[in-house]
């Protein structure tokens, strides 16, 4: 296959000469039998890639393998057929072709003969009439067109060779690699076959083959869908890449323009401050230094401030005086203005003198188009042979019939000579024929005669040809000359209308324009008087601002004052809640000291009696609290009214400072439009205004502050006391509606609370903690108003900023309008240009119509054009003078119009620069609103239309000077023909060209306005974007800081760490935008460096064509003057030709190996060959497709750059505006997690609180079981030893407290015990102290029982104000901890998204090294460019210099041609005369010889020979006659061809002259631009140089910038790691801080539980001790008066006994001592009272754990059974006593023997002991009987007899529901008696009472011990009480039962 291909190409190769159609059909059989090749090897492929499993299938399918096998031989060979018939085919054409052009020869050939036919026809004719000399004059054309013909089709044929090289080539790459194709398909086939072979195995199903068919089907489908998709997607990538690259095209003009703009605009700049800087650095100076000095003036402080004051008003007033002078100054400056005016005109003409360079450039560029248009097109038509070769056959028809015409013009002149000589001839004959005899002498010397004339007649013809010939070139030059000199007085004569017509509609144009710019000028200076008169209101209005500012300082000192006043009140405060702190502290130790005494002192049961004096004196001091405290309420209400008041004073203030900022900013901006040097007092007063924010912000902070500290003091006294509910009440409602917006998700939280209510209340701490939390919440609410008060300002400020965003749109629209109008005087412009085109074209027709083929014979045409030569000169003087005329005007006025016009932009400049200003001061006071960013996006849009706009109306501009280039260039290209007199008519027409480039700069100039305008809006929406980020980041600082001020110190740490991470994300994000800011920067680098480049690559190829088109036309004029050559030179000049020939193959050969170098490499740099021959021609076009390829590839490349750039932007705008709304969030959720962590913090200290309560109570309790296991010790020890003394008592008296037994001293002492005596003595006394110390104790019991009763009902109010208070705080730390939530998934998110910006960064990093790459890429390829060009050039230098040598030589050989000729004619003509001289001297000779003897035989001969000669001539006349009729007919039917041939001639003739005409035309311009492009080369060279050096520089700049881009991003690179490690500490700190907060929530749970359990513990307990309080207070006076009385009564009948009375005296003795005793302990208990009330809480716990220790009902049913038995039967009684108690009988005898003295001391004994005794059963608490022990036991005694005297009284009324069981525990017969069914009543009653309580305070039993079921909690009041005390079973009876009852029952039992 291979060789049959190699073959096959070779054949190719050699007859693919002139046929290019057969190759695509070739190739494309070619590529379809590869295709099938190909698609069948797949499907074998795929067919044997099937599995081990079905490898049994196989034989089956090598079956059908084998046929397909066979069918592909088929397939092969049919292919292999179609081959050969192609190959036939083309060999049939080639022979077809070759055919024609022998058949084409072969008519040239019968030409000939026909010419030599009718030459030889001449020849005879002329021989007969003795002329044979003739036909030597028409041999040479003979010659010359034998000569002529095969050189052409040489040439044609060497043509059509080159065409089709590059085919071959290309056709001969694709078959080799097709061939590579089918034979790596044939190896893979053949090894499937072997494996197939191998793993054959027998058997197989015809199921298995149809699934395999089925297999193959489906494969050949998908493969089918497969290429579909393909060729789908494809056609829409294609589409997609269309539409991507419009859109880069119209980016890449955007970026351009917009590149040449800020060129212009920098170098605007750099003028103005070249001009500006001078004048304005004194200025400068100064007022930069009195800034500096105002600067440190106002950081001064308060004390500064009127000195700052004064200052600012010397400053206005200086400032005031400095107008005056500025304005002196703006004279000296108008003076400048104008000198820098002149000097702007000087560097706009060198503008427009770099521009008409550009333009240049450009129109070089167009041309280049152009001509790889052209080029194309030959391209095009190269794959069209047929065309070619009809185009040639064309050709030698037109050949042949030049050929025709010549012959038949030298057969027209030798005719008519035939003619005249043949009848001269006829005439001779006729005259000799009657006069033969007698003129033969005659006839001879005529002869003779006629002989030396026809001589004659012939050197003169052949002399005249000679002189025909130069006259005709002669006259074809001049004709040509007179055409051409014609043509260019009709164009500039048309061209001078036109100029004429264009310079008066300039001149009325331009007269407008200077009218219109002098209305302008007026209305400037009006404006100009009218903005003085505004700078001096604005003067006034700053005296006016400056007064108000003073007012507005004062009230800021009186504020200040105020705010003084506020903190000395506030310390005084202080001061006296110190010195009450102190005053507490004291007490508090006294009061410790005082209970340790008593400790020591007195039993634990003796402390409630002094407690009534100390709570009155309590509930006094508690007032006096109340009242300091409804004081520090008022005050701090005071005070936060003044805060108030100067929130609203320096609200105003501010709002009065932003007006004064307004007003200064508007005064300054009507400064800045007259003067330039009030951009530092603007500056200067900007300072100030920065430093008067600064420090309202500083007052702001310290109001904050001491707001702040107020609010702590007031907390701190909440703390200390229990505020008023009706003031938190009202706090609560104003928040609540102030908050009702935010709360629609609270009201539906709040059903759900209101069921919760009951187990959710808190204490006092959490409620003082939350209004903290409030209070912030306040703060926060205000300023939240404040900053909706700015915002609607803001709101305010955007609507004016959008009224002069209209006026802007206005003005833009008044500039569209302008635009239009240009356009439109453009269209005119065009249509006229359209129309001289027009005209130019039919003077063109007419001329090369009225030219007709010039054929002169006299000198009179010559003289004729000749003067009107001279006519048309003096014409064309005259216009020229009137044209220099026109342009002197034209510049003058356009010297006035470019003055004008400087002034208006000057003025218009700075117009808009105090515009700028102006915004930028007013865009300083904004704020962030939605609608502004609405509006911005809008105004870009229309700005992005009017750019658009702008971009058609430059094309529309660039199209229209490119067709004035144009224009331009046909006339230069018409007005050049070899005249010297072209040089002028150039220098005019470029002259009138500049013009033309100047109106275009002039609307360049317009346009580049309307572009600044549109670039000043987009500067002013980013400059705004900017600062309103700034403004708002600086705003997002102060209020972080203000929220980590607000927040507590517990929690400050956690606030902290979120500020650190806040900020740091606000670092991070800044630093992003600041890295994609730089990356975008360095993109906008990199891509103007990339179409840099790109130009110079763009000039570099644009140069390459031009050498290659010098060189194409070096060729052509080479062989234009080898086809011009002499006809006898060409046979000496062929050798040279064979040699160049030579030259050309190797050059070719050189070609050949380029181009298979460059196409194995594939780089696509420029072949170096620059040969002359179309070979090297065709090789450098497929390199310039090759390079255009490559650029589209990199224009694709860069679109996509610069898409993503764009996509990058837009992603960069919408991540400023979600960072924006992320920052509000954040400051959100500051606040809010601010307040969650003061009521975090709250909620913390209460629990400790808590906490340590809870530990001193236990450590109370400790002391207090301590205290109480001693007193048990020293209680048993006291009975112990009474036990042992046996004494004979009387009586004793009873008169002790509620726990205490005094005994009463023996009056009968035994000898035996006498010592015994003396220790119950000093027992006594210590019985009578503590009497005293427990009666003081009572009655303070009793004062802090009023204190506990109304504490409790105070505690209850505040409770319910703090139920209500808990509920809402409940529900606010509800939304609180939703927004937490929400704020840790936005971190979140925001966190992801930090991380995309980081990809986002990333990208732009490959995507910036991606273009450096490319950038380097770029250079070297231009550096690749730049080495071709070079060689190029030298190539071409050569190939020029080898040009000039041969055209010397063609000269030479010219010159040598025309001699060799001349001497040629001179030899023929001496030939002919000596010939003839020759012959008459033979003739005299033989007459001399012969004699005058021969002399008549002679004659005789001579007479018989012109006898004979006669006869002959008559024969030879009739044969003549004969000849003659056949010849006049031959003669009449050549006649009728001749007309034929003459018609053919004149259709020929006039193609001949539309070609002539077409070549002569094309001939100058390629004349005038090979003219025109030397001029470009120098210039491009001296261009070329010039950006040599400037690339030089810029590479040097774009290194240096590269290095420092480089170090830029590796500091970037750190910067970004160590933003990424502080992110990612960020996000470890943030996940700590979440399981933290998680902790903290579930701890905070738990602490509500236990709270939750306290507080229903505490409820129960308060609301028990109140129920207690209130009915002991009620029922304990009426028993103090009752038992008062019974005393007395008592006294009196127990004071019978001398014994009772002598005890009673020693008592009062004893009691005078206690009762000093107790007022010196009632003055120390007034000292500690204060202490008393922390001490409460721990005796109401020692109360409830001492209460049930005796069974009270017990004691009372065996005491009043005791008294109301009688006496009789007491013993009965006391034994049943004693046996329940368990004591001896022996005891009990010896008791009762020592009469009833023993009884008395038994039971005074007994219940002494009671409340240490070993029967002590825990009781229920029952209201009733709560007390009673409290009391003393002569109360007790006085109290029953009371109840037993009023029998009749009802019991006391007790509810239902305040009863407890009694009972349920030992008694079984509880229903004997209806007191018993009556107390179980009760009992069953207090069952169902509070089913909700605490299990602590669960209903026990009697006989039970006090075992809780809460015993699993370690509180120690929850422990039971130690099973060391034995109880019993008490007895139920009820009061009104009698004494027999009583003891019935007790018989009983």
């Amino acid at each position: 296959m291979a060789s049959w291909l190699g073959g096959l190409g070779s054949g190719l190769g050699q007859s693919l000469g002139q046929v290019g159609g057969s190759l695509s059909s070739l190739t494309g059989q070619i590529s379809s039998f590869t295709k099938d090749i190909l698609l069948e090897g797949a499907e074998e492929v795929g067919e044997l890639h099937v599995s081990n499993s079905r490898l049994r299938e196989i034989e089956n399918i090598n079956a059908a393998q084998k046929l397909e096998n066979e069918r592909l031989k088929k397939v092969c060979s049919d292919l292999e057929e179609k081959h050969e018939a192609a190959e036939l085919q083309i060999k049939q054409l080639y022979r077809e072709y070759r055919n024609q052009l022998q058949q084409k020869e072969v008519e040239i050939s019968h030409l000939k003969a026909r010419q030599n036919a009718l030459q030889e026809q001449l020849q005879k004719v002329q021989t007969a009439s003795q002329s044979a000399q003739l036909g030597a004059g028409v041999l040479p054309p003979a010659a010359t067109s034998a000569s002529y013909v095969p050189v052409v089709r040489h040439s044609s044929g060497f043509e059509g060779d080159d065409m089709d090289f590059g085919d071959i080539i290309w056709s001969q790459q694709e078959i080799n690699r097709l061939s590579n194709e089918v034979s790596r398909l044939e190896s893979e086939v053949d090894h499937w076959k072997q494996i197939a072979l191998t793993s054959k195995v027998q058997g197989t199903n015809d199921a298995e083959q149809s699934e395999i068919c089925k297999l193959q089907n489906i494969v050949k489908e998908l493969k089918q869908n497969l290429s579909q998709e393909i060729d789908e997607h494809q056609h829409e990538l294609s589409v997609l890449q269309d539409a991507h690259r419009q859109k880069l095209v119209e980016i890449s003009r955007r970026h351009r323009e917009e590149l040449s703009e800020y060129e212009e605009r920098i170098e605007e700049l750099e003028n103005r401050l070249q001009q500006d800087g001078v004048s304005a650095d004194a200025m400068d100076d100064s007022k930069i230094s009195e800034q500096e000095k105002n600067a440190q003036s106002l950081e001064g402080g308060r004390v500064e401030e009127w000195q700052v004051v004064k200052d600012l008003e010397d400053e206005i007033r200086k400032l005031n005086h400095k107008l005056s002078s500025a304005e002196e100054e703006n004279k000296i400056l108008l003076k400048e203005q104008e000198m820098a005016k002149v000097e702007k005109i000087q560097i706009t003409q060198e503008y427009e003198n770099l521009k008409s360079d550009f333009s240049m450039l450009q129109s070089s560029v167009a041309e280049q188009d152009a001509l790889l248009k052209e080029q194309e097109k030959k391209l095009q038509s190269k794959t069209s042979l047929p065309e070619d070769v009809v185009r040639l056959q064309q050709a030698l028809l037109e050949a042949e019939n030049e050929i025709a015409r010549l012959s038949s013009l030298n057969q027209e002149g030798l005719e008519k000579e035939l003619t005249s000589a043949q009848h001269k001839n006829e005439n001779i004959l006729s005259v000799y024929t009657e006069d033969q005899n007698s003129e033969l002498h005659l006839l001879r010397q005529a002869l003779e005669r006629k002989e030396h004339e026809l001589n004659e007649s012939i050197a003169e013809r052949e002399t005249l040809i000679a002189e025909l010939e130069e006259l005709d070139k002669q006259n074809q030059e001049a004709t040509q000359h007179v055409i051409t000199m014609k043509e260019q007085l009709s164009k500039q004569h048309t061209e001078t209308d036109s100029i004429i017509k264009q310079l008066k509609f300039d001149i009325d144009f331009e007269r407008k324009k200077v009218s219109g710019l002098e209305i302008e000028k007026v209305e400037t200076i009006k404006e100009l008087d009218s903005q003085k008169e505004k700078l001096s209101q604005c003067s006034y209005a700053l005296n006016d601002l400056q007064v108000s500012k003073q007012h507005l300082q004062d009230n800021i000192k009186d504020l200040q004052e105020q705010l003084r006043k506020a903190q000395d009140y506030n310390l005084h405060h202080k001061k006296e809640i110190g010195e009450l702190q102190q005053r507490l502290k004291e007490r508090e130790e006294e009061l410790s000291v005082s209970l340790s005494k008593l400790t020591e002192k007195s039993n634990w049961e003796s402390k409630y009696t002094c407690q009534d004096l100390i709570l009155k004196e309590r509930e006094v001091e508690i007032a006096k609290l109340h009242n300091d405290i409804s004081e520090n309420k008022q005050l701090s209400e005071d005070l936060e009214k003044s805060l108030s008041d100067l929130r609203t004073e320096n609200g105003k203030l501010v709002a009065a400072i932003e007006e004064l900022k307004r007003e200064l900013s508007d005064a300054l901006s009507e400064k800045n439009k007259a003067y330039l040097e009030k951009d530092t007092v603007v500056e200067a007063v900007k300072l100030e205004k920065r430093q008067l924010e600064s420090e309202l912000n500083q007052t702001e902070k310290r109001l904050l502050e001491q707001a702040h500290k107020y609010k702590q003091t007031i907390e701190e006294l909440s703390n200390a006391r229990s505020m008023d509910t009706t003031a938190l009440q009202l706090e609560h409602e104003r928040l609540v509606k102030l908050n009702q917006e935010k709360d629609f998700k609270i009201a539906e939280l709040k059903r759900s609370i209101e069921q919760m209510e009951i187990d959710h209340q808190e204490t006092k701490e959490m409620l003082t903690t939350s209004l903290g939390g409030q209070k912030q919440l306040t703060e926060l609410v205000k300023e939240k108003e404040v900053f909706v008060e700015k915002l609607k300002n803001q709101a305010l400020q955007v609507k004016q900023e959008l009224e002069e965003y209209m006026k802007v749109s206005k003005k833009q629209d008044v500039l569209k309008q302008n635009l239009e109008e240009k356009d439109r005087s453009l269209a005119v412009m065009k249509e006229e240009n359209n129309h001289l085109k027009e005209e130019i074209e039919r003077l063109k027709d007419q001329q090369s119509r009225s030219t007709p083929v010039v054929e002169p014979k006299t000198l009179d045409i010559i003289i004729e054009l000749e003067s009107e030569v001279t006519q048309l000169k003096v014409i064309k003087n005259n216009l020229e003078e009137e044209i220099e005329v026109h342009k002197k005007t034209i510049e003058d006025q356009n010297q006035t119009t470019v003055q004008l016009q400087q002034s208006l932009q000057e003025q218009r400049k700075e117009i808009d620069e105090s515009k700028f200003q102006c915004e930028q001061m007013n865009v300083t006071h904004e704020r962030l609103s939605l609608e502004k960013d609405e509006e911005i996006k809008n105004l870009q849009k229309t700005i992005e239309q009017i750019k658009t706009q702008l971009h058609k109306q430059r094309q529309i501009i660039q199209t229209d000077s490119s067709d004035l280039f144009q224009e331009t260039k046909v006339q230069t290209l018409n007005g050049e023909n070899g005249n010297e007199k072209h040089d002028l008519s150039k220098a005019e027409i470029e002259r009138l060209v500049k013009g033309i480039k100047e109106r275009e700069m002039e609307i360049k100039l317009l346009n580049e306005k309307n572009v600044s305008l549109s670039q000043q809006i987009d500067q002013l929406s980013k400059d705004e974007v900017g600062k309103l980020t700034r403004i708002i980041q600086e705003k997002d600082l102060e209020i972080q800081a203000l929220n980590a001020r607000i927040s507590s110190a517990s929690y400050r740490q956690d606030v902290l760490c979120l500020q650190q991470q806040l900020q740091a994300y606000v670092m991070e994000r800044e630093q992003v935008l600041a890295v994609l800011s730089e990356k975008t920067r360095e993109n906008s680098q990199l891509k103007t460096e990339y179409r840099n480049i790109m130009d110079m690559v763009a000039a570099k190829e644009a140069a390459l064509v031009r050498l290659q088109e010098e060189n194409q036309k070096l060729s052509n004029s080479s062989e234009n003057s080898s086809q011009d050559m002499s006809r006898e030179t060409i046979q000496n000049l062929s050798r040279i030709i064979r040699e160049k020939d030579i030259e050309i193959d190797a050059l070719s050969q050189k070609c050949q190996t380029l181009l298979t170098v460059l196409q194995t490499s594939s780089t696509g740099t420029d072949n170096g060959s620059g040969g002359v021959n179309s070979n090297q021609f065709e090789e450098l076009l497929q390199e310039r497709d090759k390079l255009k390829q490559q650029v589209k590839k990199m224009e694709e490349w860069k679109q996509q750059v610069i898409t993503t750039v764009q996509n990058m932007q837009h992603e960069s705008a919408h991540l400023q505006e979600e960072l924006h709304k992320l920052q509000a969030q954040i400051s959100v959720e500051s606040d809010s997690n601010s307040k969650l962590q003061v009521d975090y913090n709250g909620l913390i200290q209460s629990y400790e609180q808590n906490e340590k309560k809870l530990k001193s109570f236990s450590q109370e309790l400790a002391q207090v079981q301590h205290s109480i296991g001693q007193l048990h010790s020293t209680k048993d020890l006291l009975l112990s030893k009474l036990d042992l003394v046996t004494p004979s008592v009387a009586t004793a008296s009873t008169v002790s407290q509620l726990s205490g037994i005094q005994y009463s001293a023996p009056e009968v002492l035994s000898d035996e015990s006498k010592l015994l005596q003396k220790e119950l003595e000093q027992l006594k006394k210590k019985l009578q102290e503590k009497d005293s110390t427990i009666k003081t104790l009572q009655e303070n019991n009793q004062r802090l029982s009023d204190s506990v009763a109304t504490a409790s009902e105070i505690e209850r109010k505040s409770q319910e104000g703090t139920e209500s208070e808990m509920r809402q705080i409940k529900e606010k730390h509800d939304v609180l901890q939703k927004s937490l939530r929400e704020k840790d998934i936005l971190i979140k998110s925001k966190s992801d998204q930090l991380l995309s910006v980081s990809e986002n960064l990333s990208n732009k990093e490959n995507e910036n090294e991606l273009l450096k790459q490319a950038v380097t890429n770029l250079k070297e390829r231009n550096l690749i460019l730049e080495m071709d060009i070079r060689k190029l050039k030298e190539e071409n230098e050569k190939i020029v210099a080898r040009c000039r040598e041969k055209e010397t030589e063609f000269r030479a050989l010219q010159e040598t041609n025309m001699q060799f000729s001349m001497m040629l004619k001179e030899k023929e003509f001496e030939s002919h005369s000596m010939k003839e001289k020759a012959l008459a001297f033979e003739k005299l000779l033989k007459e001399k010889e012969q004699g005058k003897t021969g002399e008549l035989n002679q004659l005789l001969n001579e007479v018989k020979s012109m006898q004979e000669k006669a006869v002959t001539f008559q024969q030879e006349r009739d044969q003549v006659m004969v000849a003659l009729k056949q010849k006049q007919m031959e003669s009449s039917a050549l006649q009728s061809e001749i007309q034929h041939l003459r018609e053919k001639e004149q259709r020929l003739n006039q193609e001949l002259e539309r070609l002539r005409n077409h070549l002569l035309e094309m001939e100058d311009s390629y004349t005038r631009e090979a003219l025109a492009a030397e001029d470009r080369e120098v210039k491009l060279r001296k261009k070329v140089l010039i950006l040599e050096d400037k690339l030089v520089s810029s590479s040097t700049a774009v290194e240096n910038a590269s290095h420092q881009a480089s170090l830029q991003v590796e500091s970037l690179q750190e910067q970004l790691n160590l933003v990424s490690k502080q992110r990612d500490e960020t996000v470890l700190q943030l996940t700590m801080s979440q399981d933290q907060v998680k902790q903290y929530a579930l701890s905070l749970a738990n602490l509500q539980m236990v709270l939750e359990q306290f507080q229903q513990e505490e409820k129960a307990m308060y609301s028990a001790e109140l129920e207690k309080h209130q009915k002991q207070t009620a029922e304990w006076r009426k028993k103090a008066e009752n038992l008062e009385e019974k005393v007395v009564s008592l006294q009196e009948s127990l004071g019978e006994a001398n014994a009772a009375l002598d005890a009673a005296s020693r008592l009062t003795e004893q009691l005078d001592i206690k009762e000093e005793q107790i007022e010196e302990l009632k003055k120390e208990g007034e000292i500690r009272r204060e202490m008393l009330e922390d001490v409460q809480n721990k005796l109401m716990n020692l109360m409830n754990s001492t209460e049930g220790k005796v069974d009270k009902l017990l004691m009372r049913n065996l005491f009043v059974g005791h008294f109301h038995t009688p006496k009789n039967k007491r013993p009965e009684v006391l034994r049943l006593m004693g046996s329940i108690l368990g004591i001896k009988k022996e005891e009990l005898d010896q008791l009762l023997s020592e009469d009833q003295r023993g009884v008395t001391r038994w039971v005074t004994g007994w219940l002494g002991g009671g409340a240490g005794s070993k029967s002590v059963p825990s009781t229920p608490l029952r209201p009733t009987h709560q007390n009673i022990f409290n009391s003393s036991f002569s109360e007790l005694f006085v109290k029953f007899l009371e109840t037993e005297s009023c029998p009749s009284l009802p019991p006391p009324k007790l509810s239902v529901n305040d009863m407890k069981p009694l009972g349920a525990a030992g008694t079984d017969k509880t229903s004997g008696t209806p007191s018993n069914s009556q107390m179980q009543d009760c009992g069953v009653s207090r069952m169902s009472r509070r089913p909700d309580a605490n299990p602590f305070l669960a209903p026990r039993s009697a006989a039970v011990p006090l075992i809780t079921p809460a015993s699993n909690s370690g509180h120690l009041l929850m422990k039971p009480i130690s099973d060391t005390l034995p109880t019993f079973t008490p007895l139920p009876v009820s009061p009104d039962a009698s004494a027999g009852a009583v003891l019935k029952d007790l018989l009983k039992q």
